[in-house]
């Protein structure tokens, strides 16, 4: 019987692929044991051939195991049930190019039974999470491989998953999309979302999982958690501020003459340079340079983030009040708030001065490829006339 918080538990996990006649042609995943447990990011890792695709698919329900169990929330990885609870994201991102980005994101929550609604809000979070807000009238088709790769985590996540599967979610993005989904990742395991990651990318790995497994011809070479794993023992680091290359030299001779230690090394401290790369990019969009390509997103959708609804109307109504009162003049008079108060003003007719002119409507691709078409057409005719 699985522990309450164990989303995954693998025993034995063996699969061996054979050829025309039956006889075994390549052991890819040879008896492995591991659980991934509530609110963990766990690391898969290992070269090109490890069996770390074929141990993905398996967890999915896509292949069967030649020997071994896999339990997924207690059950089988086929069951219907059990699949609505899983996100997924291929290490390729298999999507139908003449679809719009809100079309796919449509598509996809209509497979999990969401309402409408729902549906449609999440669409518009999932857009604005992942930079692509302005692209939701475009075709997939149209997409770089940085947008796909986006739209992408966003199916990933339309059902809300407590169990995320990302094959190399940051390929193709750029060092602000790595980063944000590097936050996404953090993010889902503050909910106690489970998320397991598999990149060759291995600082990437190292910025958000918890524990890795590495492996190697099948089997689990090394496993354990991060910081478990990474530290060395036999080192020590000191880590110190203020000092000048003077006081430097200074504590370099005492350590020699006074540690039983090998010599020492030295020197300033540098950032990364994705920390540099961030900091030019943030100075340039409070210069608010545009561009054309995917934009940052904005924070986590909010149904993912797990806060209220309620709770984030109230603090919007206590902001809007707080500026209200912040800008009104000396002498204003104060108006009530109350949903009486509203209801009133809502019904007052609005006097002919008052009226605001109403926009004109923009035209969306379809009715602009439409209008060329009859333009076309025409031009046509003219020219057989």
């Amino acid at each position: 019987m699985s522990a309450p918080d164990v989303v995954v538990e693998v025993v034995g996990l063996t699969k061996v692929f054979r050829d025309f006649w039956g006889r075994p042609r390549a052991r890819a995943v040879d008896g492995i044991d591991f659980t991934l447990r509530r609110g963990e990011v766990t690391g898969l890792l290992g070269p090109n051939g490890s069996g770390k695709s074929t141990t993905v698919k398996m967890l999915l329900g896509l292949l069967y195991p030649t020997a071994g169990i896999v339990r997924v929330f207690g059950s089988s990885p086929r069951d219907v049930a059990t699949k609505k609870m899983i996100g997924y994201l291929p290490e390729e991102s298999y999507l139908y190019r003449y679809l719009t980005a809100e079309e796919t994101l449509d598509f996809f929550g209509s497979l999990f039974g969401l309402s409408r609604s729902d549906r449609r809000d999440r669409t518009a979070q999932l857009l604005k999470m992942v930079g692509l807000e302005h692209a939701r009238k475009r075709r997939i088709g149209e997409f770089s491989k940085g947008m796909t790769r986006r739209i992408g985590i966003a199916q990933a996540m339309i059902n809300d998953p407590d169990l995320l599967i990302l094959d190399e979610p940051t390929s193709g993005l750029d060092p602000i999309g790595c980063r944000e989904v590097k936050d996404l990742i953090l993010k889902l395991r503050e909910r106690r979302k489970t998320v397991l990651v598999t990149s060759h990318l291995l600082g990437d790995v190292e910025d958000v999982c918890d524990k890795a497994m590495i492996l190697y011809g099948g089997t689990i070479r090394a496993e354990g958690r991060l910081d478990e794993l990474l530290t060395r023992r036999e080192d020590v680091s000191v880590t110190l501020g203020g000092l000048d290359d003077t006081g430097i030299g200074k504590l370099t001779e005492w350590m020699k003459t006074n540690l039983p230690c090998a010599i020492p090394e030295f020197g300033h401290p540098r950032r990364s340079l994705e920390e540099l790369f961030l900091d030019v990019v943030e100075r340039a969009r409070t210069e608010r340079r545009s561009t054309s390509g995917a934009e940052s997103g904005s924070g986590v959708a909010q149904y993912l983030d797990g806060k209220s609804e309620v709770l984030n109307s109230l603090l919007a109504e206590k902001t809007i009040d707080r500026n209200a009162k912040r800008n009104a003049p000396d002498d204003a008079v104060a108006v009530p708030t109350t949903d009486a108060a509203i209801d009133d003003i809502v019904r007052e007719p609005a006097t002919p001065a008052s009226k605001p002119i109403p926009a004109e409507p923009t035209p969306d691709e379809s009715e602009i490829a439409g209008r060329l078409d009859e333009l076309l057409g025409e031009a046509e005719k003219e020219s057989k006339r």
